[in-house]
């Protein structure tokens, strides 16, 4: 079973949260839109209220299918914003959780920003 996280305290640069000075709906409708447009991704189940959705990730060659969990969070009102991602997957001889988000987080980021 493989699983990553984004960290604030990782050292490389998409493998951290985007934190951009962007309301956290919006950039929480910036991710929604962005999974939704991504190649092998599935369409995504959305929570609004939680800010958070998840999707499924075709496997490769030697992996298998990961669930991906993507949230948003900050403070209400003031435009400050950290959009996170978890890829988890079960099986397969190689992991791809590491380049699920690290593939998402650097989209994103060119996206917001």
């Amino acid at each position: 079973m493989g699983v990553f996280s984004t960290q604030d305290d990782h050292p490389g640069r998409w493998h951290q949260p985007v934190s951009v000075p962007v309301n956290k709906a919006d950039a929480f409708s910036a991710a929604v839109e962005m999974v939704e447009d991504l190649d092998g991704w599935s369409k995504p189940e959305v929570d609004r209220d939680a800010l958070s959705l998840t999707c499924t990730v075709k496997g490769g060659l030697l992996s298998k299918e990961s669930t991906v969990r993507v949230w948003t969070e900050g403070p209400e009102g003031i435009p400050s914003s950290s959009t996170h991602c978890r890829s988890e997957s079960s099986g397969g001889l190689l992991s791809r959780d590491k380049k699920n988000v690290a593939e998402f987080i650097r989209k994103l980021y060119m996206r917001i920003t």
